[in-house]
Protein backbone atom coordinates (compact mmCIF):
# COMPACT_ATOMS: atom_id res chain seq x y z
CA UNK A 1 0.00 0.00 0.00
CA UNK A 2 1.21 3.50 -0.74
CA UNK A 3 1.72 6.16 1.93
CA UNK A 4 -1.31 8.00 0.58
CA UNK A 5 -3.46 4.84 0.84
CA UNK A 6 -2.19 4.24 4.39
CA UNK A 7 -3.13 7.74 5.58
CA UNK A 8 -6.53 7.46 3.94
CA UNK A 9 -7.06 4.05 5.57
CA UNK A 10 -6.25 5.12 9.12
CA UNK A 11 -8.40 8.27 9.24
CA UNK A 12 -11.67 6.62 10.38
CA UNK A 13 -9.73 4.31 12.73
CA UNK A 14 -8.27 7.41 14.39
CA UNK A 15 -11.80 8.77 14.79
CA UNK A 16 -13.05 5.48 16.27
CA UNK A 17 -10.10 5.39 18.66
CA UNK A 18 -10.83 8.94 19.83
CA UNK A 19 -14.49 8.08 20.45
CA UNK A 20 -13.65 5.00 22.53
CA UNK A 21 -10.81 6.78 24.35
CA UNK A 22 -13.21 9.56 25.38
CA UNK A 23 -15.74 7.00 26.64
CA UNK A 24 -13.03 5.32 28.71
CA UNK A 25 -12.09 8.70 30.21
CA UNK A 26 -15.73 9.32 31.13
CA UNK A 27 -16.07 5.86 32.68
CA UNK A 28 -12.87 6.41 34.63
CA UNK A 29 -14.24 9.42 36.48
CA UNK A 30 -17.84 8.22 36.76
CA UNK A 31 -17.62 4.53 37.76
CA UNK A 32 -16.97 5.20 41.44
CA UNK A 33 -18.20 7.89 43.79
CA UNK A 34 -16.34 11.17 43.93
CA UNK A 35 -14.63 10.18 47.18
CA UNK A 36 -13.18 6.99 45.72
CA UNK A 37 -10.14 7.00 43.51
CA UNK A 38 -10.51 6.40 39.78
CA UNK A 39 -9.78 2.87 38.54
CA UNK A 40 -7.44 3.95 35.72
CA UNK A 41 -3.82 4.84 36.41
CA UNK A 42 -3.19 5.93 32.81
CA UNK A 43 -4.12 5.23 29.20
CA UNK A 44 -2.19 5.17 25.93
CA UNK A 45 -3.40 5.01 22.35
CA UNK A 46 -1.80 4.35 19.00
CA UNK A 47 -2.48 3.70 15.34
CA UNK A 48 -0.54 0.79 13.85
CA UNK A 49 2.31 2.02 11.69
CA UNK A 50 2.37 1.22 7.98
CA UNK A 51 5.40 -1.08 8.24
CA UNK A 52 3.88 -2.95 11.18
CA UNK A 53 0.66 -3.48 9.21
CA UNK A 54 2.58 -4.77 6.20
CA UNK A 55 4.65 -7.16 8.35
CA UNK A 56 1.57 -8.54 10.10
CA UNK A 57 -0.29 -9.04 6.81
CA UNK A 58 2.80 -10.87 5.50
CA UNK A 59 2.76 -13.17 8.54
CA UNK A 60 -0.91 -13.83 7.83
CA UNK A 61 0.05 -14.89 4.29
CA UNK A 62 -1.71 -12.09 2.46
CA UNK A 63 -0.71 -9.01 0.48
CA UNK A 64 -0.52 -5.57 2.05
CA UNK A 65 -3.54 -4.08 0.29
CA UNK A 66 -5.94 -1.67 1.99
CA UNK A 67 -8.77 -4.21 1.65
CA UNK A 68 -6.69 -6.95 3.30
CA UNK A 69 -5.79 -4.59 6.13
CA UNK A 70 -9.47 -3.75 6.71
CA UNK A 71 -10.52 -7.41 6.49
CA UNK A 72 -7.74 -8.99 8.57
CA UNK A 73 -6.44 -6.49 11.12
CA UNK A 74 -8.48 -5.85 14.24
CA UNK A 75 -5.71 -3.84 15.91
CA UNK A 76 -5.16 -0.95 13.50
CA UNK A 77 -6.42 1.27 16.33
CA UNK A 78 -5.36 0.34 19.84
CA UNK A 79 -5.83 1.64 23.36
CA UNK A 80 -4.00 0.38 26.44
CA UNK A 81 -5.73 0.97 29.77
CA UNK A 82 -3.63 0.53 32.91
CA UNK A 83 -5.72 0.02 36.04
CA UNK A 84 -4.61 -0.49 39.61
CA UNK A 85 -6.31 -3.84 40.24
CA UNK A 86 -7.96 -6.70 38.31
CA UNK A 87 -11.49 -6.13 39.63
CA UNK A 88 -11.36 -2.57 38.26
CA UNK A 89 -10.57 -3.97 34.82
CA UNK A 90 -13.62 -6.24 34.91
CA UNK A 91 -15.77 -3.30 36.09
CA UNK A 92 -14.58 -1.14 33.16
CA UNK A 93 -15.17 -3.95 30.65
CA UNK A 94 -18.69 -4.65 31.88
CA UNK A 95 -19.51 -0.93 31.70
CA UNK A 96 -18.29 -0.81 28.09
CA UNK A 97 -20.30 -3.91 27.18
CA UNK A 98 -23.47 -2.18 28.39
CA UNK A 99 -23.05 0.61 25.84
CA UNK A 100 -25.59 -0.40 23.22
CA UNK A 101 -23.97 1.21 20.19
CA UNK A 102 -20.67 -0.66 20.64
CA UNK A 103 -20.36 -4.09 19.04
CA UNK A 104 -18.28 -6.72 20.81
CA UNK A 105 -16.11 -8.33 18.11
CA UNK A 106 -13.83 -10.54 20.19
CA UNK A 107 -12.24 -10.85 23.61
CA UNK A 108 -9.55 -12.86 25.31
CA UNK A 109 -9.08 -13.00 29.08
CA UNK A 110 -5.39 -13.62 29.72
CA UNK A 111 -5.90 -12.69 33.37
CA UNK A 112 -8.08 -15.72 34.06
CA UNK A 113 -5.94 -17.88 31.75
CA UNK A 114 -2.43 -16.41 31.40
CA UNK A 115 -0.30 -17.27 28.38
CA UNK A 116 2.35 -19.93 28.84
CA UNK A 117 4.97 -17.16 29.04
CA UNK A 118 3.25 -15.66 32.09
CA UNK A 119 1.69 -12.81 30.10
CA UNK A 120 -1.48 -11.50 31.74
CA UNK A 121 -3.89 -8.97 30.27
CA UNK A 122 -7.44 -8.62 28.94
CA UNK A 123 -7.81 -8.00 25.20
CA UNK A 124 -11.15 -6.89 23.81
CA UNK A 125 -12.12 -5.53 20.40
CA UNK A 126 -15.14 -3.28 19.97
CA UNK A 127 -16.74 -2.10 16.76
CA UNK A 128 -17.15 1.66 17.18
CA UNK A 129 -19.74 3.48 15.04
CA UNK A 130 -18.39 6.33 12.94
CA UNK A 131 -20.97 8.54 11.25
CA UNK A 132 -20.13 10.29 8.00
CA UNK A 133 -22.40 12.68 6.09
CA UNK A 134 -24.44 9.96 4.44
CA UNK A 135 -23.43 6.69 6.10
CA UNK A 136 -22.36 4.95 9.30
CA UNK A 137 -19.73 2.24 9.56
CA UNK A 138 -18.22 0.31 12.46
CA UNK A 139 -14.45 0.33 12.91
CA UNK A 140 -12.66 -2.07 15.26
CA UNK A 141 -10.62 -0.73 18.15
CA UNK A 142 -8.61 -3.13 20.30
CA UNK A 143 -8.39 -2.33 24.00
CA UNK A 144 -5.77 -4.00 26.15
CA UNK A 145 -6.48 -3.77 29.87
CA UNK A 146 -3.66 -4.40 32.33
CA UNK A 147 -2.89 -3.67 35.93
CA UNK A 148 0.28 -1.78 36.81
CA UNK A 149 2.04 -5.03 37.70
CA UNK A 150 0.95 -6.72 34.44
CA UNK A 151 2.20 -3.75 32.44
CA UNK A 152 5.52 -3.75 34.32
CA UNK A 153 5.96 -7.48 33.69
CA UNK A 154 5.08 -7.19 30.00
CA UNK A 155 7.49 -4.30 29.45
CA UNK A 156 10.33 -6.08 31.22
CA UNK A 157 9.62 -9.41 29.49
CA UNK A 158 9.81 -7.68 26.11
CA UNK A 159 13.08 -5.95 27.04
CA UNK A 160 14.68 -9.10 28.46
CA UNK A 161 13.38 -11.92 26.27
CA UNK A 162 13.39 -10.49 22.77
CA UNK A 163 17.14 -10.57 22.26
CA UNK A 164 17.84 -13.04 19.48
CA UNK A 165 21.25 -14.24 20.73
CA UNK A 166 20.11 -15.62 24.10
CA UNK A 167 21.18 -19.19 24.80
CA UNK A 168 19.08 -19.66 27.96
CA UNK A 169 15.64 -18.89 26.51
CA UNK A 170 13.90 -21.91 28.05
CA UNK A 171 15.21 -21.26 31.56
CA UNK A 172 14.49 -17.57 31.23
CA UNK A 173 10.92 -18.34 30.13
CA UNK A 174 10.37 -20.43 33.29
CA UNK A 175 11.76 -17.65 35.45
CA UNK A 176 9.48 -15.08 33.79
CA UNK A 177 6.45 -17.30 34.52
CA UNK A 178 7.43 -17.41 38.20
CA UNK A 179 7.92 -13.65 38.30
CA UNK A 180 4.49 -13.12 36.73
CA UNK A 181 2.91 -15.26 39.45
CA UNK A 182 4.87 -13.40 42.13
CA UNK A 183 3.67 -10.03 40.86
CA UNK A 184 0.07 -11.30 40.90
CA UNK A 185 0.52 -12.28 44.56
CA UNK A 186 2.03 -8.89 45.42
CA UNK A 187 -0.86 -7.15 43.68
CA UNK A 188 -3.38 -9.23 45.64
CA UNK A 189 -1.56 -8.39 48.89
CA UNK A 190 -1.60 -4.68 48.08
CA UNK A 191 -5.30 -4.89 47.23
CA UNK A 192 -5.97 -6.22 50.74
CA UNK A 193 -4.72 -2.89 52.16
CA UNK A 194 -7.40 -0.95 50.33
CA UNK A 195 -10.19 -0.24 52.78
CA UNK A 196 -13.59 -0.29 51.10
CA UNK A 197 -15.97 2.34 52.46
Amino acid sequence: MTNEQYYELIRPYEDAMKVLYTRLEILNHSIYSREASSPVHHMQRRIKEKRSMEEKLGRLGTTDSVMNAKDNLMDIAGIRVICYFEDEIYTMIEALKRQEDLILIKEKDYMAKPKESGYRSYHIVFGVPIHALDAMEYYPVEVQFRTLSMDFWSSMEHKICYKKDRTNKEELSKQMQVLSQSLALIEAELKSYIVEE
